[in-house]
């Protein structure tokens, strides 16, 4: 019996998707896909903090957690970008889209930090140098991942394009992010300031694919895809629900 009927789409991403979500933080960006989908079988959402910690530090985490398991949606807590391709739950599925949105390392020295110093930046990039090997170990065929980023300084210093590509991914698109497309998500500082959100100011979506090889620059995994500029394949398979078959 199929779990889908019909297509349902909001913006870039689609029920008939694998979609993982990473650094979710008070889980709302999850909730307007779920919602938009209806039945969230597709998706996992990922958070790095724990169960227990998403009650002090977020108003609506756990109201979102319990919509977002009553939709079927997957809700795995404690789950580090750096190690998230050999998590238990996660070590044997591929995923037509991984997003992480705002990825932000934390601040090395509290309040006296400064996102300008490149001590920081270098934290940073770290953190999305890891998400980036492990991420690609955990893409379909013609899966993406996608990271929403700011684009002015100092954000732009993270140089995020040439991290992936040192990753074994090529960008395929970039297009800019507007909040007012995913009803219901409010972006969340963490790093201490948990609940409080904070102005994207310009920002973008970046689209990363596979290279077809990873040891050379001339020859990329370009598959086809809906954001990209080849024909033919609507970056959507068709009904299934391995994800639950997976997990369950």
């Amino acid at each position: 019996m199929e779990v889908f009927s019909f297509e349902r789409r909001i913006k870039n991403y689609s029920n008939y998707q694998n979609i993982l979500l990473v650094g979710e933080g008070d889980f709302s960006f999850a909730i307007c896909l779920a919602r938009a989908f209806d039945f969230a079988a597709n998706m996992v959402a990922t958070s790095r903090d724990t169960r227990e910690s998403l009650m002090v530090e977020y108003s609506k985490a756990m109201s979102n957690v319990e919509e977002l398991e009553s939709r079927e949606c997957t809700v795995l807590h404690e789950v580090d970008v750096h190690y998230m391709s050999k998590h238990p739950c996660l070590i044997n599925v591929r995923f037509d889209r991984i997003i992480y949105n705002f990825p932000h390392a934390g601040y090395l020295k509290g309040s006296r930090s400064c996102e300008r110093e490149m001590y920081q930046i270098w934290y940073h990039q770290d953190l999305v140098r890891g998400f980036f090997e492990n991420a690609r170990e955990m893409l379909t065929r013609v899966g993406e991942i996608h990271v929403t980023h700011k684009t002015t300084y100092p954000f732009s210093e993270w140089n995020i394009v040439d991290l992936a590509y040192q990753a074994g991914l090529i960008l395929v698109h970039k297009e800019p992010f507007s909040k007012w497309d995913y009803p219901g998500y409010e972006n969340k500082r963490g790093a201490g300031m948990f609940d409080q959100t904070f102005p994207v100011g310009m920002c973008s979506t970046y689209k990363f694919a596979k290279m077809l090889d990873h040891s050379t620059t001339s020859g990329f995994h370009l598959g086809t895809t809906s954001s990209g500029p080849w024909p033919r394949y609507c970056g959507i398979w068709g009904p299934h629900c391995w994800i639950v078959a997976k997990l369950g």
